[in-house]
């Protein structure tokens, strides 16, 4: 068990210090590069700079997580992607509302990274050790039907508010890029916070401008390219 203990702490530190700390740098591409995923910013930007969404947020990813770890011995990828960041975010935004000194603060991210990092991995491992495997099985069958309601339709319903709250432009592109989305792959999510990052940049720039361009097209081309490996043209 103590060794168990500590390599969950050095790999949680480790881990969610660099995850956290490249999510945070990734708010200022393209000037400096980070490595992040691109879902994980839009996330980020959805909660808006509330403690109380990102924690939120998070927290409904790590019964997930928990169920998985439980039951199969493995950590989801929601863990690093998901839970560490926003909860990172929480912890620093309760002391400062300010999401450019502290969500955007790459330093800042790191430590409150490392720290959630490694209490989330010593006690979701340290959970998985101790419970019996009977317990393990029902967490299972009870806690997974349970993630999928929250993943869809619950997650989905939420970003979509959130994009309509955020504007006229970004709500449309929201509503058509979600649509396409879950037509497509069957979840909502990814295509809502894409529509978010068109609906805000084009409000900025607007559609002239080649950043908002070179968004759309790409998005255009991603989403076409996943429906034709997906099959999808062929349904028709």
């Amino acid at each position: 068990m103590l060794e168990i203990i500590i390599y969950s702490a050095i790999i949680g530190i480790i881990g969610g210090g660099c995850i956290a700390a490249g999510a945070a740098r990734m708010f200022h591409a393209p000037e400096i590069q980070a490595m992040g995923a691109f879902r994980t910013l839009g996330e980020l930007n959805a909660c808006n700079g509330d403690p109380i969404a990102h924690f939120s947020f998070g927290l409904g990813f790590f019964f997930s997580a928990a169920a998985s770890t439980v039951a199969a011995g493995a950590l989801s990828q929601d863990v690093m992607h998901r839970i560490v960041p926003n909860w990172s975010a929480a912890i620093l935004l309760v002391k400062n509302p300010k999401p450019e000194e502290t969500l955007q603060n790459p330093r800042k991210m790191m430590l409150a990274g490392a720290v959630v990092g490694g209490v989330l991995l010593v006690f979701l491992n340290t959970m998985a050790r101790l419970i019996p495997e009977k317990l393990s099985l029902i967490a299972s069958e009870v806690l997974t039907p349970a993630t999928g309601w929250l993943l869809n339709p619950v997650m989905p319903a939420i970003f979509w508010l959130a994009a309509i709250d955020a504007g006229k432009v970004t709500g449309l592109w929201g509503t058509i890029l979600g649509g396409v989305s879950a037509l497509i792959t069957g979840n909502a999510v990814p295509g809502i916070v894409l529509g978010i990052l068109i609906g805000k940049s084009a409000e900025e720039n607007g559609y002239k401008s080649k950043i908002v361009q070179v968004l759309i097209a790409i998005v255009v081309v991603m989403f076409i390219a996943i429906a034709y490996f997906r099959g999808f043209f062929g349904n028709f």
